[in-house]
């Protein structure tokens, strides 16, 4: 299932037990060890109990739904990845949901193949970074302009203010950083950012491209910028940054538009 030996421990929520029984079943043919909960509370307690590596995360639950699952683990600093199951395949639970942190969504119904392929890769992706940070390689800080990304203080600054991201925008934005100045096809990003090896769903790119620019452009110069038809550039604005004071809060010309 991942890259090294260890068996990835997934946590399947849902209070539908035929649905439980059939992720859990599939999951565990593929390598997994697999516990279950039925209720939003048991959840949470099973998160913290167990430490899995993922939760597989039904939005309808008896108690508290998927979405306040995830906000409360995140507001414990719980990071494990997240996967939503939702009935309702709409763009506004779609950002809900990942603006909370989730990693990735299926609707319901779905087809058990693609929810494994789904776990495949978001465990990837993870046990790339944990490879990373024990390494040393993710440990690089990245300047661009008065931009600061610190990966292994997982800290952001732009002229000296600190940025809050979560751990999606952070590794959207490490990633833009790492490719300065290159244009980056939707397709790279959900590949390289969420794991993904398709090219659906396109509007979490552009909702998160948002997300970092509402973050980021308040405090200079544009940094984002897209190229309609292609993807999207992280760079300075020639001459930013020594006109900085004079730009920010102004905006710099650009496309807004989806590439």
């Amino acid at each position: 299932m991942t890259d090294n030996d260890r068996i990835p421990q997934v946590l399947v929520v849902d209070d539908e037990p035929n649905i439980r029984e059939l992720v859990q079943v599939a999951l565990k043919f593929h390598g997994c060890s697999v516990t279950t909960a039925a209720s939003g509370r048991e959840a949470l307690r099973q998160a913290d109990a167990a430490r899995p590596d993922l939760i597989v995360l039904d939005v309808m639950l008896p108690d508290l739904d998927g979405f306040e699952v995830c906000r409360r683990l995140r507001a414990a600093g719980n990071e494990v990845p997240v996967i939503f199951l939702t009935a309702r395949d709409t763009s506004s639970d779609t950002v809900t949901g990942l603006a909370l942190g989730g990693d990735d969504y299926v609707t319901k119904p779905f087809s058990v193949e693609a929810l494994v392929a789904r776990v495949r890769a978001v465990l990837r992706r993870a046990s790339r970074a944990t490879a990373g940070d024990q390494s040393g390689r993710a440990g690089a800080t990245l300047r661009v302009a008065d931009l600061e990304l610190d990966e292994n203080r997982w800290t952001v600054y732009r002229g000296g203010v600190p940025v809050e991201l979560s751990p999606t925008e952070f590794r959207l934005l490490a990633y833009l950083m790492r490719h300065e100045g290159l244009v980056l096809t939707r397709a790279q990003l959900l590949e390289n950012v969420w794991g993904w090896d398709y090219s659906g769903a396109s509007q979490i790119v552009e909702t998160y491209m948002s997300y970092l620019r509402r973050k980021l452009d308040p405090l200079g110069p544009p940094l984002i910028h897209t190229q309609r038809g292609v993807g999207y550039s992280l760079r300075p604005e020639r001459g930013a940054s020594a006109s900085s004071d004079l730009t920010a809060g102004r905006g710099t010309e650009r496309v807004d538009g989806p590439p």
